[in-house]
């Protein structure tokens, strides 16, 4: 198995790029990226009333998974979405970033566990101390039961090599 180098994993450059990820591959991260960011998305629009730009930015999301816009569109998304979240705070801020990453892995495959990183604390602060566990695990395991089976083995490595850079949050507590 593979350590975290701090390098990129060649598993997550495109083969266009010498790496190993296939095409259709890269597009079910970016579309499993959206899901995991969508879910957490109330927690920025409740906060940020009218501003789409982390909605805009899940739906460029899928709009790139399903070949219907240039990965430059969809890096367009994922500076805006980041922009959103530098004006939010809390939740929402995280919420925003979560959106900000599940687009931006048109660009960058590895954002996918961005996505799924930032959805998970936007949960934890969103929830109070009490509950701030149960609810990561229940995010955390429907992230996880909602991996397509083609990318499952490469995210849940993905989730062990970058626990620590990311927080621990894939961590079973």
């Amino acid at each position: 198995m593979p350590t975290y180098t701090g390098r990129r994993d060649a598993r997550f450059v495109t083969v266009r790029r010498g790496g190993a990820l296939e095409d259709a591959e890269h597009r079910q991260l970016a579309s499993w990226a959206a899901d995991c960011a969508e879910r957490v998305l109330p927690l920025f629009e409740r906060e940020c009333l009218g501003d789409d730009r982390p909605r805009r930015a899940i739906e460029q999301a899928r709009a790139w998974a399903r070949g219907e816009i240039t990965m430059t569109e969809a890096r367009e998304a994922a500076y805006a979405a980041h922009a959103a979240a530098r004006e939010a705070r809390g939740a929402a801020r995280e919420a925003a970033r979560a959106a900000g990453h599940a687009v931006a892995t048109a660009h960058m495959a590895d954002h996918e566990l961005g996505a799924a990183a930032y959805a998970l604390r936007a949960i934890l602060a969103a929830t109070g101390p009490d509950d701030g566990e149960a609810a990561l695990r229940r995010e955390r395991d429907w992230q996880r039961a909602n991996l397509p089976e083609e990318i499952r083995e490469l995210v849940l490595d993905d989730q062990r090599l970058r626990n620590k850079k990311l927080w621990s949050l894939f961590e079973e507590g």
